[in-house]
């Protein structure tokens, strides 16, 4: 049994998920073979890997490549298949295999979360359109730079954490971003910020949080952006404007999705672009990666690539 896309190119983080995803690389090969699928297998040694080597593999003919890691790797390789003015191949496929890992984006499409079942999602011809944002935001040099997510950004308290859970020990593991999460709490302080969607619908005021949403969890299973569907053509835009109690406060109904409506929770829906402005520098974050600092600007590209379900 062969793909209908051509051979795969399997792009492997193995230092995801706290080294486990090189533990199970040999069950995944196992169950390539298995299943009757080509592949090659490239393995990331380090940070911008994923993204060369998708991009490499799309120059060369490649058409369906699959991010085996976390929302990192996932990360990286839509970054690789995107070019300056949209996807480098349009017939381009993404499959996602959460080995030995937390990927928050599969948890949208219900895609298993170990290898052996999720490469059973990798045959047959069963694609979805998969919107991507576009993400222009300040460098800490004083910048510009563009990346692309398809999942989750965020300016404010929770990339400050995002940030601050970056620096710290991988012994922590998962717990590292609660642990992150109430040391950066306290001294955090609510932002005089400037939202403006779609150049009409624009939200002035104080906020803690704009978060961006593609799909619907982060954070470890948090389902911040519950009305969010990936290929709706939408980014959700949510501004939780405070007080900052609210970001513990209402911590359990994020998880379970039922936040929303919240009288402290703008919500606003983006067609086309999304900007946002703070009377400080906000830090940023994408799909768990931290960027840069506010200012930014978001642009929506409609179904950019096919997810393989």
């Amino acid at each position: 049994m062969s793909s209908p896309f051509g051979p795969l190119t399997v792009i492997v983080n193995p230092h995801a998920g706290r080294r486990r995803v090189a533990e199970e690389i040999p069950e995944l090969e196992r169950t390539l073979r298995a299943r009757g699928l080509p592949y090659t297998l490239l393995r990331t040694e380090g940070r911008g890997d994923a993204t060369r080597f998708a991009r490499e593999a799309i120059q060369a003919g490649a058409r369906f490549l699959v991010a085996v890691g976390g929302d990192g790797t996932v990360h990286e390789v839509v970054n690789g298949m995107m070019g300056e003015h949209g996807p480098l191949a349009e017939d381009a496929v993404l499959g996602v295999v959460a080995a030995g890992s937390g990927c928050d984006f599969i948890r949208t499409f219900g895609l298993p979360g170990d290898a052996t079942r999720a490469c059973y999602h990798l045959t047959g011809d069963n694609v979805y359109p998969l919107d991507v944002g576009r993400i222009r935001y300040t460098t800490v040099s004083g910048g510009t730079d563009v990346r692309h997510f398809v999942n989750v950004a965020e300016a404010g308290l929770g990339a400050a954490v995002a940030a601050r859970a970056e620096r710290m020990s991988p012994r922590f593991g998962q717990a590292k971003y609660f642990v992150a999460f109430w040391r950066t709490l306290p001294t955090f302080r609510l932002a005089s910020v400037r939202v403006v969607v779609d150049e009409r619908r624009t939200y002035e005021g104080p906020a803690y949080l704009v978060v961006v949403g593609n799909a619907q969890y982060y954070g470890g299973g948090m389902r911040i952006s519950p009305r969010s569907y990936p290929g709706d053509g939408v980014l959700d835009v949510l501004v939780f404007k405070g007080p900052k109690t609210d970001s513990f406060t209402l911590l359990p109904k994020i998880y379970r999705g039922e936040h929303l409506p919240h009288d402290h929770v703008e919500e606003l829906r983006a067609r086309r672009s999304i900007t946002i402005e703070a009377d400080r520098p906000l830090p940023i974050e994408a799909d768990g990666e931290v960027l840069g600092t506010t200012p930014a600007e978001v642009e929506v590209v409609p179904h950019a690539i096919r997810m393989k379900l």
